[in-house]
């Protein structure tokens, strides 16, 4: 049959190859192409109204490609195709016109070159593809070369939509005790992203929350039991958190998540009981309660009970309650349900108040069996002692095995127990414990000159709860090895006497060990064997842990060596024997007849006084910064005694004069000191303004009323002339000088008015003559005229 097909396409190709061949061969062709590949070429013929056929030529296409990435983030607008025609000759004189879905909008052309472009970001979810219209017009009389050619651009998805649940939450029930694999309901997701295109919209399920009572189908969403009979009386409610994810689930697919709550309905699983005493009961808690009842009413009404019998001694108390006349079963001891499950009483009640004439005729007691069963309760573990010691050598290798735990589960299940090192008490991990047979181990290697003890916690977890947990301490002792060798006990420096004798002890020495054998240390001292031959010492071993240091000859000399050294050989008896050498400085000293060392190098004597180095440079220290201190403290002193002084004299403080560094206003200028204490130094105003500032108020200072000398009193003239000036001054905030400072200093003997202060006058003035004053010029005229004349002579006179 296949063959026969292919006979017929073949002779059908050829009839069709004949038939165009014999209507001419000036046809054009359409030539579209994708990606680099050509199409058939098609030519579409018409005729006239006089029957004479038409040849039209279509225009060929040749494209980029026929979908756009949706989505798309570049600066420039995204390349769709081209679009050319055969006719067009490359001179402008045609024009390509596109119309159609978003033509103009979402999609332009350039009607010179044919070009495509989208201007916007096109999303696939919101038109997956466009219907466009293409053709060629001519540019001047703006009619059709050909006719209108309709393409598709189809969008390409890409995986921006993540998975959405029709609902959430979702809200369900299963019956409990229901077998495993019960399907509770189905969840659906779905994805806006293309279906036909990759993996974007294939969905896959997964549990993230209700493991492992429920799973869910990966595939179709189907929520299923994972456990079988699930008991609603344990736990009646579950919340179950369902995942869709795209891309088949694989790594950067795009989720999302809903909530099923899952309610267990009840089944008629459980027949009726009696309550039950719990073996967690506290001693005093009620376990039961009885009423009996009596048919008389008040006084006569009132009864007591007692616990006549028991298979629980002294285990329960029972009283009654007088206002409801009710007997309460009280516990006294513990319970224990694996020891004793069940508890039988004989309870006995009788009137409180019987009456005597109808004792014989009636009973006025009762008795009832009231039997009480435990209740198992889940206990956490038992460990089999209280505490645990173990012991381990401080040279045991890593891994080693320290001693053993052991912990049950008192409950009747026997549930089996993990066990776990609480790493609050071990927080450098030096141990660990094998959570299922208890066994502790080294996971670092110990010294017990570090710390001799280590004292851990072990927590036992029941496997079926992991919420009940024991912890119990473990003290494990870290026991000595002989590691550590013998050195001397300090360190020793003696010296010996030029004339020493032989056989001569020079010093005793001792030795220590941080070891700590079981029958105490024994030392043993000798010389090094590499010097014994020509040794200038030999040491002598006491047999008490201490050793003899003695000369070999009789005597030393200091100028040919001052200094000896002595190796000391010191060894332990224990196994493995331990030993160390050490050295014992020896220095030769000049002494007397007695022995009594008198001449020596500055470092034997400093070390013979008891003195060591770091004791020397301590003092050396100390002294070099008490000597700084001194120091600091003279330069000081000596600065601060450099700083000049204000007034450098006492004569400058009477005598002075203004220094403006100018010629100045002479003695009609005021403003810049006050005459009144020229005239009297010792009167001290207390509220003086200051006057190399501007003052902040407009109102004068109270001013202390300065008492003038008895010689000075009646001079009114100069006294009022004194306060004008200074009344105005004070008055005027703006008069100058606010920042300058008035320098009072002694004018000298040169000068020819000599002093103008009448600090320095006479103190009687009836004899003086100021007609000199006219003299001295223009600048003095106004004391010339004050005293010079006749008529202000007043302050003479007086």
């Amino acid at each position: 049959v296949q063959r026969h097909l292919h006979f017929l396409t073949v002779l059908l190709l050829l009839v069709l190859w004949a038939y165009l061949c014999s209507h001419g061969d000036g046809l054009r062709a359409l030539k579209r192409t994708t990606g680099g590949r050509r199409g058939v070429a098609l030519t579409l013929m018409g005729q006239d109204a006089n029957g004479v056929p038409l040849r039209r030529s279509k225009r060929g296409w040749m494209w980029n490609q026929f979908f756009l990435l949706e989505e798309y983030t570049g600066l420039d607008n995204q390349y769709v195709g081209k679009l050319h025609s055969d006719g067009d000759r490359g001179d402008g004189s045609i024009r390509y016109v596109l119309t159609g879905d978003g033509a103009g909008t979402l999609f332009i052309i350039d009607e010179n070159s044919g070009d495509i472009h989208a201007t916007k970001r096109l999303d696939r979810e919101e038109k997956a593809y466009y219907t466009l219209r293409a053709k060629a017009v001519n540019r001047i009389t703006n009619t059709s070369l050909e006719g209108e050619s309709e393409f598709i651009i189809k969008i390409h998805d890409i995986n921006d939509n993540e998975p959405k649940f029709t609902k959430d939450p979702y809200f369900t029930h299963v019956p409990e005790m229901s077998p495993l694999g019960t399907v509770v309901m189905q969840v659906t997701a779905t994805d806006a992203d293309d279906a036909t295109y990759g993996n974007s919209a294939r969905v896959v399920y997964s549990i993230l929350q209700g493991q492992p009572y429920f799973s869910v189908d990966p595939n179709t969403g189907v929520i299923k039991t994972a456990l079988p009979n699930m008991d609603r009386e344990t736990k009646e409610n579950y919340v179950v958190v369902i995942q869709a994810k795209d891309m088949a689930g694989q790594m950067g697919g795009l989720s999302g998540t809903t909530t099923v709550s899952i309610t267990l309905s009840d089944v008629n699983d459980n027949p009726p009981r009696f309550p039950k005493t719990p073996e967690s009961s506290e001693p005093g808690s009620t376990v039961a309660v009885l009423r009996a009842t009596d048919a008389d009413i008040g006084r006569n009404a009132e009864m007591n009970y007692r616990i006549t019998s028991s298979d629980g001694p002294a285990m329960f108390n029972i009283s009654t309650n007088r206002s409801t006349q009710e007997g309460v079963i009280t516990l006294r001891k513990p319970l224990d349900f694996e020891r004793k499950r069940s508890y039988t009483l004989r309870i006995q009640v009788e009137n409180s108040n019987p009456d005597p004439r109808f004792l014989r005729y009636a009973a006025t007691t009762d008795e009832a069996t009231v039997k009480l069963i435990v209740e198992d309760v889940d206990e956490p573990p038992v460990f089999d002692r209280v505490s645990y010691v173990m012991e381990v050598k401080e040279d045991s290798a890593v891994g080693t095995i320290v001693g053993s735990v052991s912990a049950t589960d008192p409950d009747s299940s026997r549930s089996p127990v993990r066990y776990s090192i609480d790493r609050r008490t071990d927080m450098d991990r030096v141990f660990n414990v094998h959570p299922g047979n208890g066994s502790v181990f080294m996971l670092r290697t110990l010294d017990r000159e570090e710390n001799p003890w280590h004292n851990i916690s072990v927590i036992a977890t029941e496997f079926n709860n992991p919420r009940l947990i024991s912890r119990i301490p473990v003290d494990i002792r870290v026991l000595d090895v002989n590691d550590n060798a013998p050195t001397f006990a300090a360190y020793y420096e003696t010296f010996v006497c030029e004339n020493a004798k032989a056989n001569q002890r020079i010093q005793t020495v001792s030795a220590k060990d941080a070891d700590e054998p079981i029958g105490g240390h024994r030392f043993f001292f000798s010389l090094a064997h590499e010097v014994s031959g020509k040794a200038n010492f030999t040491v002598r071993d006491n047999k008490d842990n201490t050793a003899g240091i003695l000369t070999r000859r009789n005597s030393y000399s200091r100028l040919q060596r001052s200094t000896y050294l002595v190796p000391v050989v010191i060894s332990d008896g224990d196994f493995p024997m331990q030993s160390s050498t050490n050295t014992l400085t020896v220095r030769v000293c000049t002494c007397d007849r007695e022995g009594n060392m008198q001449l020596c190098n500055q470092e034997a004597l400093v070390l013979t006084a008891g003195l060591s180095t770091g004791a020397l440079m301590a003092i050396i220290i100390c002294v070099l910064i008490l000597l700084l201190i001194v120091v600091l403290f003279a330069v000081l002193r000596r600065q601060q005694r450099k700083k000049e002084p204000l007034i450098i004299s006492k004569e400058d403080v009477r005598d002075n004069v203004v220094s403006y560094n100018d010629e100045g206003g002479g003695e009609e200028d005021t403003q810049a000191f006050d005459i009144g204490t020229l005239r009297n130094p010792e009167a001290i105003e207390e509220t003086k303004q200051r006057r190399d500032i501007k003052p902040e108020t407009l109102n004068p200072p109270i001013r202390r009323t300065v008492v003038l000398p008895p010689a000075y009193r009646d001079n009114s003239d100069v006294r009022e002339f004194i306060n004008q000036r200074l009344q105005d001054n004070d008055q005027d905030p703006t008069a100058p000088p606010y920042d300058s400072l008035a320098t009072y200093a002694y004018e000298g003997s040169g000068s020819v008015a000599e002093s103008l202060s009448s600090l320095g006058s006479v103190t009687t003035e009836g004899d003086q003559d100021y007609n000199y004053l006219s003299e001295w010029g223009p600048r003095f005229r106004k004391l010339a005229d004050m005293y010079g004349g006749e008529d202000s002579d007043g302050y003479r006179d007086s």
